[in-house]
């Protein structure tokens, strides 16, 4: 069943998007979710950003708003063709977040909304180090992505959505620290939020 329902919601964006605005209703609706991990954060039309997973755009929409110099980055040809339609102001790279093919200290910010919970552990410490070495030294590392809740009314609604629309990664992923991940990696978090009685983290870290 989730392989499905995912594989459809990827074949066809108005089911992806209606899917994403009913799950963002938790925390006070898309345009919300889009931005929660960019709360307090400087940016300004010469921040080099990037966002990491960028899929069909649908928080670059939002980042080529604050920035003049944004750039997608995205393994699939298929999202990247939908985000260049989409919000055409960006830039926007095909490969591999465990591999970017992107130079060391290029960008102020990078962001990632909702992709984490796609690697498996092993992806992510990869990641991680990625990032790293793109950030410029005082960089800051934003994401978004599921946690496990601390409030057990939200427990079943996210197990309902992870048995219908996820792989295992996403399981793995509530067993996984992304603090701790990140700083065996070097970073410095500043900040650790959690949304929708615990379901969502956002994560600022700072190389």
């Amino acid at each position: 069943m989730a392989t499905f329902l995912r594989t459809l919601s990827y074949q066809h964006q108005w089911l992806y998007d209606g899917i994403s605005r009913l799950a963002a209703l938790a925390v006070g609706g898309e345009k919300r979710f889009r931005q929660l991990a960019l709360q307090n954060l400087t940016i300004d039309q010469n921040t080099q950003v990037l966002d990491l997973c960028c899929g069909a755009g649908q928080t670059t929409r939002f980042l080529v708003q604050k920035s003049s110099n944004v750039t997608g980055l995205d393994i699939s040809p298929v999202a990247l063709s939908r985000a260049k339609k989409n919000v055409p102001q960006a830039k926007y790279v095909e490969g591999l977040a465990q591999n970017m093919p992107l130079a060391d200290n290029q960008f102020d910010l990078v962001h990632t909304s909702s992709a984490l919970h796609e690697m498996t552990p092993q992806e992510l410490e990869q990641i991680f180090k990625e990032v790293y070495r793109v950030l410029k030294p005082g960089g800051i590392f934003a994401l978004v992505d599921f946690h496990q809740p601390n409030n057990q009314l939200f427990l079943p609604p996210l197990i309902i959505f992870l048995w219908l629309f996820e792989t295992e990664t996403a399981w793995q992923l509530l067993k996984n620290n992304l603090r701790q991940k990140l700083t065996q990696q070097g970073f410095d978090v500043l900040t650790q939020n959690l949304y929708a009685g615990g379901s969502l983290q956002v994560i600022q870290a700072q190389k």
